[in-house]
């Protein structure tokens, strides 16, 4: 792994330890993660059990846990993101499989170059 990957991932598993640590510090019940892939995550439950991982997207400084314009919040406003998941989940999560974010910022560069 590139020293700019191996950044990019500390970033990711910080910024989530501190999520985890703070929803679990508002009894939310949340568990820091690795996949077997390596990606690192947060398993939340809603209130009716039903667990959903929430994920950084470094590039566009997202805490996320689906791909509907409202199961993302910026990263950046740590207590704003705290509340809007915890909300989120005391709602409950979407009865539909998670959606998976994916942009490919290379792909979009290529798109514009003359």
């Amino acid at each position: 792994m590139s020293s700019i990957k191996e950044r990019q991932r500390a970033c990711e598993e910080t910024l989530l330890a501190a999520l985890c640590n703070e929803l679990v510090e508002r009894d939310v019940h949340a568990v820091y993660l690795i996949e077997d892939n390596g990606r690192p995550g947060v398993e939340v439950l809603d209130v009716a059990g039903l667990a959903r991982r929430v994920y950084v997207h470094l590039e566009f400084r997202w805490f996320y846990w689906g791909d509907q314009p409202d199961e993302r919040v910026s990263c950046l406003q740590v207590p704003a993101a705290l509340e809007r998941i915890q909300q989120a989940a005391q709602a409950g999560w979407r009865n539909e499989e998670q959606g998976e974010l994916s942009f490919n910022l290379s792909q979009l560069a290529e798109a514009y170059r003359l």
